[in-house]
C-alpha cells in the first residue's frame, strides 16, 4: 500500500492548565481538525470534530431542505429486522477544509479558532482530559485574518475587508436586538384626487403595490426578529482600514495622566498597503494617534514583546524588520533578514514570535525568531533595551517552518514544520516517508556566547509525530494540490504587480 501524507500542523498553542489542573495541553490544527496532547508526554487526549461528527450546515434531520422529496408512508419495523438491514452510517465531512487561525486566552481558560470556508470564530473550553468543549461557534459576514484579545479577554479581530471588530469570548444568551433602520416610513403625497391622467394613475397604483410590499417584508423581519445591520450575535465595528487588512495587535500601557493609576488600550493595525495605524482601544476606537510609516511593501506581521510593550517589531514583503517606537511613530532599528538571499528573489515573513528562555529572571535570554514564508530556517534574534535586534546563528528544520511556540517549563521551543512541501517551496510535493516529523522541538545549547540550538524532547516530538493526523492522499490531482498549497501558503497574494518599464508603478 503506498504511503500517503499527514496534514501538518498549521497552529500551536500551549493551554496553561490552571493551578490545581494535572497537566499542560498542546492544542494544534491541522487540516479540518484540532488535535489534543499532553505537553509531558506528547501522548494524543483527544480530536475535535470527531469521525462521524454532523458539523456542516444540514437541517435537524440532516438533509439538504433543497433535495428533500415528499415523505414515503411509514411502515413498522422489526427492531431485529432494521438492525439487519441497517445500512453502515456514513462520516459527514466538515462545512471547512482547513482551520488557519489557532488561538488562546493567557490564562489557559479558552482556544479560539477559526474555520475557514464557513468563517466560524469558534471558542473552546479544554476539559480536564484534554477534550474540547465547544461552547460557541459565531459566522461572521467577511474571513477574519488575525485574531488576538483585549482586556477581559474581549476578543479583538481583523478581517480581510480591512474592518476591525470586538465582541465578548462567551456570547451573550440574549439575541441582539436589530437596530432601527433610521428610515422613515415615506408617505405616497399623491391620492386618486391629485392625479388625474391614466398614466399617472397607474404609476399611483404600482406606487402603493410596492409599499405594501416593502412594509410586508419589514413586519416579517420585525417578528423574526432578524437583524438587518450584521449577525445577530453581539460585535462591533472599531475601525476600518481602506486597504486590505493583514494583522492586528493590542497592548495596554500606563495612562499618559500620571495621577491615573487606569491603563490605556491601543490597537496596531497593518494593512497590505505599508501602513501601520495606532489607534486608541475601546470605546476612542476612532481616535488616530499615529502611524508608522516605513515598510515599502505589504506588512504581514506585527510582534509586541510582552517584556517590551512599548517596542513593535513588524515584517511583511521587505527583506528587512523594522523595529518601532510605535507610541511615537519612530523607526529605531532596520535589520536585513537573510543576507544569502539574491536580491532578484523576493522573501515575506510568515510570523514573528518572542520567546524568553532561562532558568531564572537574571538569565532570561529575549528572543526575537521569525519564520519566512516557504522556508526551513527560523530567522533568530535577541532584542536590546533600546531596540536594537542582533542577528545569531538561525535554526534549520526539516521541513518549512509554519508555526512557533515556547515552552517556558523545560525552556523549549516547538516549532511545527511542512512535511508535505519541498523544503524551501510551496508548490512542489516531496515523495512520503515514514515516520513524518510534523513536530520539532529545540532548546538552547548551555555555555557559549554564540546561540545555538540543540534536538529535543525526542520521546514527546516522537509521540506526537507517530500518532499523525488525517491523511493527504500522495497522488492527489493537481487541482486538488493547489487548493492545498493555496490553504497554507498565500502570502504573495498580497504583493503587489508591477508590468515592465512602460508600466512601472502600476499595480494590479
Amino acid at each position: 500500500m503506498a504511503q500517503n501524507f499527514q496534514y501538518p500542523f498549521q497552529g500551536l498553542q500551549f493551554v496553561k492548565r490552571r493551578a490545581g489542573s494535572s497537566r499542560d495541553v498542546l492544542v494544534a490544527s491541522a487540516g479540518a481538525k484540532l488535535y489534543s496532547y499532553a505537553a509531558e508526554s506528547g501522548q494524543r487526549l483527544s480530536v475535535w470534530p470527531q469521525d462521524g461528527a454532523d458539523s456542516s450546515t444540514t437541517n435537524e434531520a440532516g438533509s439538504s431542505p433543497g433535495t428533500e422529496g415528499p415523505p414515503e408512508k411509514k411502515r413498522k419495523v422489526d427492531p431485529s429486522e432494521k438492525k439487519e438491514n441497517a445500512a453502515p452510517e456514513k462520516k459527514k465531512p466538515s462545512a471547512w477544509s482547513h482551520i488557519p487561525i489557532l488561538s488562546s486566552t493567557s490564562d489557559g481558560e479558552y482556544v479560539v479558532a477559526l474555520t475557514g470556508e464557513d468563517k466560524s470564530i469558534r471558542v473552546f473550553q479544554i476539559e480536564e482530559d484534554g477534550s474540547f468543549l465547544e461552547l460557541s461557534a459565531r459566522p461572521m459576514p467577511k474571513r477574519p485574518c488575525s485574531i488576538t484579545f483585549m482586556d477581559k479577554n474581549d476578543i479583538l479581530l481583523g478581517d480581510k475587508f480591512g474592518d476591525v471588530y470586538s465582541m465578548p469570548l462567551i456570547p451573550s444568551a440574549e439575541p441582539r436586538v436589530p437596530k432601527a433602520s433610521g428610515q422613515q416610513k415615506k408617505q405616497i403625497a399623491a391620492t386618486n384626487l391629485t392625479v388625474h391622467t391614466r398614466r399617472n394613475l397607474k404609476s399611483l397604483e404600482m406606487q402603493k403595490e410596492q409599499a405594501a410590499k416593502k412594509a410586508e417584508k419589514a413586519q416579517q423581519a420585525e417578528q423574526a426578529q432578524e437583524p438587518t445591520d450584521g449577525p445577530a450575535f453581539e460585535h462591533q465595528l472599531l475601525l476600518g482600514h481602506v486597504s486590505l487588512l493583514t494583522d492586528v495587535a493590542f497592548v495596554s500601557l500606563p495612562s499618559p495622566d500620571s495621577s491615573s493609576a487606569r491603563k490605556r488600550g491601543y490597537i496596531l493595525s497593518a494593512d497590505r498597503d505599508e501602513h501601520i495605524r495606532v489607534s486608541r482601544g475601546p470605546p476612542q476606537a476612532h481616535v488616530t494617534e499615529n502611524y508608522c510609516l516605513g515598510h515599502t511593501s505589504f506588512i504581514s506581521s506585527l510582534c509586541i514583546p510582552e517584556w517590551a510593550p512599548e517596542i513593535l517589531i513588524s515584517g511583511g514583503g521587505d527583506p528587512y524588520l523594522l523595529v518601532w517606537s510605535w507610541t511615537a511613530g519612530q523607526i529605531l532599528h532596520k535589520v536585513p533578514l537573510v543576507n544569502e538571499i539574491p536580491e532578484a528573489e523576493e522573501v515575506a515573513v510568515r510570523g514573528i514570535y518572542t520567546s524568553s528562555l532561562g532558568s531564572d529572571s537574571s538569565s532570561l535570554i529575549q528572543l526575537i525568531l521569525v519564520a519566512l514564508e516557504g522556508n526551513p530556517t527560523l530567522q533568530t534574534f535577541t532584542l536590546s533595551p533600546g531596540g536594537t535586534l542582533t542577528a545569531h546563528k538561525p535554526l534549520t528544520t526539516k521541513g518549512n517552518v509554519l508555526d512557533v511556540k515556547t515552552y517556558p517549563k523545560n525552556n523549549t521551543i516547538f516549532v511545527s514544520t511542512d512535511n508535505i512541501r519541498e523544503p524551501g517551496s510551496t508548490q512542489d510535493w516531496r515523495t512520503p516517508s515514514a515516520p513524518q516529523s510534523l513536530l520539532q522541538a529545540f532548546t538552547l545549547k548551555q555555555g557559549g556566547e554564540a546561540l545555538e540550538w540543540e534536538p529535543a524532547l525526542a520521546a514527546l516530538t516522537g509521540s506526537v509525530n507517530a500518532a499523525g493526523t488525517s491523511a493527504v492522499l500522495a497522488g492527489a490531482e493537481k487541482k486538488v494540490q493547489t487548493a492545498l498549497n493555496n490553504s497554507i501558503y498565500g502570502l504573495e497574494n498580497l504583493r503587489k504587480k508591477t508590468y515592465g518599464d512602460d508600466d512601472a508603478g502600476s499595480v494590479l
